[in-house]
This record gives C-alpha cells, sequence and structure tokens, in this order.
C-alpha cells in the first residue's frame, strides 16, 4: 500500500495538485490519466521521491519496496545486462556485492567470515538464489535473448534497453511498481507478455500510458488527475471514458427526471460490470460497480478535438493497384516485389516490425520517393490526403500564424472566421489560434496536420503513425473520427485499440514476402502469438 496525504505541488503561479489525500492498495492496478501537462509524470516522482512535494508526504509500511521504471537509457551503459535487472532490487544487489568483494579477499580473517556469514543469512532471505534464473526469465519474457544477458548494455539497441530496465522495475516482486509509458518501444509480443505479468501480480500497480488498449487490459482502477485532485474510479479506462461522457450527458438534461437518469447509469453500469481486465478481481470489481451511485460519477474537464473526415467525392471501385514495387535503401532492400489491390472499402493497417518498409510504401505511394521498380496508379475518382512520420517540413522556419498557415490549405472558404472556427475545433482557440507554426509541440502539429487533412476533403487517407504526439483524448477523437470516415484508407499505428476498431484488412512487409489478408488487428495478433 501507498498513501498519500495533502500533497500540493505548484510550478510557478501554476497549480497542478492541491490537498491530494488517496491510498493505492495491494491487488490493484491504478491507470494515472490526465490531459498533457497536467501533471502525471510530475506525480510519479513524487510518489517514488524524486520530486519532493511543497505540502504533505508519501508513505509505504515499514519494509515495503518501491521499483521505478527508469527513463534514462544511458544509465548503465558499462553494466551487464543481467546485473542491471538484479540491481532492482537495491538491498539484494549490495549484499551480493559485498558479499563477492569478501570472498575475492586473499586474507581471509574471522571478521570476514563472521560478516559473510550474516549477508548469507540476509542472501537467502531476501530470496537471492533465485535472483539470476528470475532475472534471465524477465528478460526471455521481453524478448532479451540469452545471448544477450552477459552482455554491457551499451552493446544493445535501444528498443534492447528500455527492456531491460523494464525488467529492472519488475524485478525482485516489489511491494509497489511505478511505470511510466512502460510500452513506448515495446513490440506486440513484449506487450503482451507485460499484460499477462501485471494482470497476475498481486502488489500494487501505478501506471501512466497512451495506450488505451494496454489501460484497458491491465487496471482494475483509474486515477483521474482532473480539476488539480486525483479521483479514483473502480474500472478500466474505457468505464471511465464512457461514465464521464455519460456523466456529462447527465448534467447537460438537467430537466430529465432523476429515475430516468437513474435507470441510464444502471443500464451502463451492467453493460461494463462484465468486462473485467484482472481476472482475480473479476468478482470483487463486479460488486464495486454495482455500488456507484449517480452522484458518484463526474464529468471530465477534458477538452476533445473534433476530428471529422468527410469525403467531397464519392470514391469509385478502381482504388489503387501495386505491382511490384522494389526500393533498396543504403543497401538495404526493403521494399521486394510488393503487390497488392485497394479495394473502396479497405481499411488497411500496415503492422510489423519494419516500419521502414511502411513508411517507404507511403512515400511511394505519395509520390515522395521513386520505386527502384515497380508501378503503382491510383483510381481516378480518387484524391489522397497524407500524414507523414515526420512533418518537420511544414513547420520548420515557418513563421505563420496558425490562421495563416491553415488559410494556405483551405481550397473554398479562406475567411478568418472559418479558419478561426476551425482551429477552434481543434483546440486553438482565443490567442492559441495567433501561436507561430515553428513553436508548436508534438502534439499541437499533429492537431494542425490533421486539420489540413480535414480541409482537403479526400476520400483515400494515408496515416504514418498519427498517434504518436497525442494526448489520450486527442486519440480517442481522432479514432472515433476514423470509425466514421465513409472511404477508404491506410494506415501505421502503435496503438492497439486504434488498430482492432479500425482496419478491416492487414498487410505486413516481410523479407521473405507480402502477408495480405481481410481480418481485423486482434485477430493478426492472436495468428501472430500462435506462429512464434
Amino acid at each position: 500500500m501507498i498513501n498519500v496525504s495533502n500533497v500540493s505541488l505548484r510550478f510557478g503561479g501554476r497549480k497542478l495538485f492541491e490537498d491530494v489525500n488517496i491510498k493505492f492498495t495491494p491487488g490493484n492496478c491504478y491507470g494515472l490519466i490526465g490531459a498533457n501537462g497536467a501533471g502525471k509524470s510530475t506525480f510519479i516522482k513524487i510518489l517514488s521521491g524524486e520530486i519532493e512535494a511543497q505540502t504533505g508526504d508519501v508513505s509505504l509500511p515499514p519494509n515495503h519496496r518501491m521499483a521505478v521504471l527508469k527513463q534514462n537509457h544511458f544509465e548503465y551503459e558499462e553494466d551487464t545486462v543481467l546485473d542491471v535487472v538484479m540491481m532492482g532490487h537495491a538491498r539484494l544487489y549490495e549484499v551480493m556485492k559485498e558479499k563477492d568483494a569478501i570472498y575475492m579477499k586473499e586474507d581471509f580473517s574471522d571478521e570476514d567470515g563472521m560478516r559473510a556469514a550474516e549477508l548469507e543469512g540476509e542472501f537467502g532471505e531476501l530470496n537471492g538464489w533465485e535472483a539470476e534464473s528470475d532475472a534471465a526469465v524477465l528478460l526471455s519474457g521481453l524478448g532479451i535473448t540469452d545471448d544477450l544477458h552477459q552482455k554491457k548494455m551499451a552493446e544493445l539497441t535501444g528498443g534492447e534497453k528500455v527492456k531491460v530496465l523494464l525488467a529492472q522495475a519488475l524485478f525482485g516482486n516489489p511491494d509497489v511498481l511505478l511505470l511510466d509509458e512502460p510500452t513506448n518501444h515495446l513490440d506486440i509480443k513484449a506487450i503482451q507478455w507485460l499484460e499477462e505479468f501485471l494482470i497476475n501480480f498481486e502488489n500494487t500497480v501505478i501506471v501512466v500510458s497512451h495506450d488505451r488498449h494496454f489501460l484497458n487490459k491491465v487496471c482494475t482502477h483509474i486515477a483521474d488527475l482532473d480539476f488539480g485532485k486525483i479521483e479514483i474510479y473502480v474500472g478500466n479506462y474505457d468505464f471511465w471514458y464512457e461514465s464521464s461522457q455519460l456523466a456529462l450527458k447527465l448534467q447537460q438534461e438537467q430537466n430529465k427526471k432523476k429515475e430516468e437518469k437513474v435507470k441510464e447509469l444502471q443500464n451502463f453500469i451492467a453493460r461494463f460490470s462484465a468486462n473485467a481486465s484482472k481476472s482475480k478481481q473479476a468478482t470483487s470489481r463486479k460488486k464495486s460497480l454495482e455500488k456507484i451511485e449517480l452522484d458518484d460519477i463526474k464529468p471530465s474537464s477534458r477538452k476533445y478535438p473534433y476530428v471529422a473526415f468527410k469525403p467531397e467525392r464519392e470514391i469509385g471501385n478502381d482504388v489503387l493497384q501495386v505491382k511490384g514495387l522494389t526500393k533498396t535503401i543504403d543497401g538495404v532492400k526493403v521494399l521486394n516485389n510488393v503487390s497488392f489491390i485497394m479495394n473502396r472499402e479497405d481499411k488497411i493497417a500496415l503492422v510489423g516490425d519494419n516500419e521502414i518498409a511502411n513508411t517507404t510504401l507511403m512515400k511511394i505511394l505519395m509520390g515522395e520517393m521513386e520505386p527502384d521498380s515497380g508501378e503503382y496508379k491510383w483510381g481516378i475518382t480518387t484524391s489522397q490526403a497524407y500524414f507523414p512520420k515526420d512533418n518537420s517540413k511544414y513547420f520548420e522556419g515557418n513563421d505563420k500564424n496558425l490562421v495563416d498557415w491553415l488559410r494556405d490549405y483551405s481550397p473554398e472558404d479562406q475567411t478568418e472566421t472559418f479558419i478561426r472556427g476551425f482551429l477552434g475545433r481543434m483546440l486553438f482557440s482565443g490567442e492559441e489560434a495567433k501561436k507561430k507554426a515553428s513553436v508548436l509541440s508534438g502534439g499541437e502539429k499533429v492537431r494542425c496536420m490533421l486539420s489540413k487533412m480535414m480541409l482537403s476533403s479526400s476520400n483515400v487517407l494515408l496515416f504514418d503513425d498519427p498517434t504518436n504526439h497525442l494526448d489520450l483524448e486527442s486519440i480517442t477523437a481522432l479514432n472515433n473520427g476514423l470509425i466514421n470516415f465513409k472511404g477508404a484508407m491506410i494506415f501505421t499505428s502503435h496503438d492497439h485499440q486504434f488498430n482492432q476498431s479500425i482496419a478491416n484488412r492487414i498487410i505486413e512487409i516481410k523479407e521473405e514476402g507480402v502477408f495480405d489478408k481481410e481480418m481485423t488487428y486482434d485477430e493478426y495478433v492472436t495468428l501472430t502469438k500462435a506462429t512464434k
């Protein structure tokens, strides 16, 4: 258990949170959510002791151990992978090192013998004899093969280092586990393994993540950072989102009879009660949900951008033909004889680990890169809008304000009233619309690119990782907008729920050929899991 009492923090004149009083109890996984800049990562740092709150305190019961996912991927460059994992249990690692140092002495005194005996006793109590094998199991589960376990961290790739630091946090069965964006840079298999680990983890977990599927899978509770406070809600992210939307609807319908509102709430809870993400807590969570009263659910202060792609022209049957596309970059063949036909109702997810191949294919299809061989042909009724993985050329060195920036991409109405209205729906209201394009954050640039695409009224959309840099609110809005899109689409995304809710066809570009099948993303993940 971790107890938070009267914790407050301000930066300058800005209040992040004030008088936060909550308990995080064992057996539960709490998803800490909040708008970008609300202070989620800062709160995790307060819990871990990295930052001190201005008022209040954070306490753990005696002899309870907290583990934190480290963010500095270059902290342990000269240490071996196995050692870095075992460092996750600091006391155990200290005992191991001191014990080894004593046994390495040439002059072994009686005092050394007594100290070694003490250390051996503590080593056994801390399950030291299983330490190396436990660390190896964690590494293997995350995809770090045995041949890497004795290598130095400096020899690993960036993605491998992330996995080692995650294994470090999980090592030794900590009483409290703090994870800030643990799925970043993880592949499908590693994410699935982590989900199962956390579902079966019996202590306290507090996690920050933009991956809605992950939050839905592992969380028993949502800790919502809003209005400078943190409220705990039973259920996963989808339950919190739907309940906050229901609360907003009920608030807006003040004249509706309370009996009708209660019935709507009961129907809503009944839908979610059976949706357990953590099987061991399914029964208790169901009972907790059933105890929710009308006043227990509250509308959120979150603002969701309005995302809607409306094609100007209906798409014909001939959309896209790709024949034998081949491309070599820096001596590596990234596309090898890629062929497929796209149909008018296709929403194709390009998946797999070969992100360079996916990006290269999109660049070729949009005329930004020439293939070495092969050809492609767009249908005469099609018009394309493209979201590139790297959008810097649209913003760097551009001193136009957002009204003028977006006006350049508005084919018809270029009045300031129209442009400002459009920007407002994308959360650039008032003075925000006068920002220079060159100073935007990553998330703001994405929202501008989405605005540009919406103004094009295209009937074929190409997205290369649009969910990167977006907060949960913007991801949800974009996801809903694309579910409702009446056109064809090719996209990549690391967001599981995004892929599952939109795609009706999966294409994976492999060295040995192209996997291409009409199926959902979940069906693809299940197939991948079975064949690896």
